[in-house]
């Protein structure tokens, strides 16, 4: 049938292509089908939300299969997923989640923040984990529809949201370790406030231990899967018998600091050349590219006030910089809480006191004034995309 070995590869990545293709655009909002729940639960209190622990009454499913893509989407009734239970993702943590939120704003409307941006992580955690690739606008357009179905929902509130959970898991009924042939989208809706108990801005103290390790160079750090978070639990509780409320992962022999719990973390310091200067770890394979992240460093780019860099920090850094007084503050940064000043690191049996609050802090709090002005209408901004 093929006359060489070449012309064979040809025509097998020509049929792999035309099916790849197939398959990416088969999923259609245009097709989206919705039967909404005709019984509805009693909206929560916002100013009593515990996070992620109440659900809206409506769910987006996407069913996907090899042999015929993904099927119509589905708005409908909140309900349990019913799985084989040889499914991948239950033995294999094949399996992704994003994170995102909707605003009410001061002018009443529905604001979703850089949602482009989740997409596009969501892609790129779907191509590590071997799951079926998405058009990124459709599903984006699905989730929107599914916000605005569940309106009510949005907290009217500005210390509150709407926190918005897509997943793609493998439903795969096999106990072979290999590339699923089924798969499942959904997205899950919560109303939440504070992610942490102690409030929206209270400073958070951290344990640096370099015992246990969140992400390591080839590996999967840089994509949003369940295995880096649930594998994180053993060591946070390891934290909070300490007194501490988060982890602080160190990497390396020389402890580079990495992230905070499930946060990017920023430093802003004098730095050893005695710049003024917004420091975070750079995107090298074990860093999460959070939006927040990213949003930080645009904000602080273009007000070209201090230097901004993405750059390696170790915890002998950051010891020789508090011992010589040029640490001003540390920060937390991620979708569920914002941004979170740390007061107090917890390394070798040591605490070292960050000076955050006593600086204000002027440049954090100046960070989450911005970013909750544009999510809530305050700002005008292209970042804030209408939902209705």
């Amino acid at each position: 049938m093929f006359t060489d070995a070449e012309s064979f590869l040809n025509q097998s990545d020509l049929v792999i292509f035309i099916h790849f293709i197939f398959v990416f655009v088969f999923l259609q909002a245009s097709d989206l089908i919705i039967t909404p729940a005709t019984t509805f639960k009693e909206k929560p209190d916002p100013s009593g939300l515990v996070f992620g622990t109440v659900f809206t009454d409506n769910m987006l499913t996407i069913e996907w299969s090899l042999a015929s893509g993904w099927e119509k989407p589905c708005i409908k009734p909140l309900e349990n997923l019913s799985l084989h239970p040889a499914s991948s993702s239950l033995h294999y943590a094949i399996e992704l989640f994003e994170g995102m939120k909707a605003y009410r704003g001061v002018d009443g409307k529905i604001r979703l923040f850089r949602p482009t941006l989740n997409m596009d992580r969501m892609a790129r955690s779907a191509r590590r984990a071997t799951l079926p690739c998405f058009d990124q606008n459709e599903l984006l357009e699905c989730i929107r529809k599914l916000v605005e179905v569940e309106k009510e929902w949005v907290p009217y509130s500005t210390a509150a949201s709407l926190y918005i959970r897509p997943t793609l898991i493998g439903t795969e009924p096999s106990l072979g370790v290999k590339k699923p042939t089924k798969a499942l989208l959904y997205v899950i809706l919560s109303p939440v406030g504070p992610y942490f108990a102690s409030g929206s801005f209270n400073p958070i103290s951290l344990w640096a231990d370099p015992k246990y390790v969140r992400a390591w160079k080839g590996g999967t750090g840089d994509c949003k899967l369940g295995g880096n978070y649930g594998s994180s639990i053993y060591a946070q509780q390891e934290a909070l018998e300490l007194g501490c409320q988060q982890v602080l992962w160190l990497y390396g022999e020389d402890h580079q600091i990495t992230e905070v719990g499930t946060m990017n973390l920023f430093l802003y310091w004098i730095n050893e050349d005695g710049e003024n200067e917004l420091a975070t770890p750079p995107l090298d394979g074990i860093i999460l590219p959070g939006v927040t992240r990213q949003s930080i460093l645009d904000l602080a780019r273009s007000w070209g006030e201090f230097k901004v860099s993405e750059r390696y920090i170790t915890m002998s850094d950051l010891r020789a910089a508090l011992e010589e007084n040029r640490v001003k503050e540390m920060f937390g940064a991620g979708t569920a809480c914002v941004v979170c000043p740390i007061s107090k690191i917890l390394y070798k049996g040591k605490h070292l006191h960050i000076p955050t609050m006593e600086n204000g802090p002027q440049l954090t709090t100046r960070f989450l004034n911005k970013l909750s002005d544009i999510q809530y209408g305050r700002e005008d901004s292209d970042w804030a995309v209408l939902v209705s």
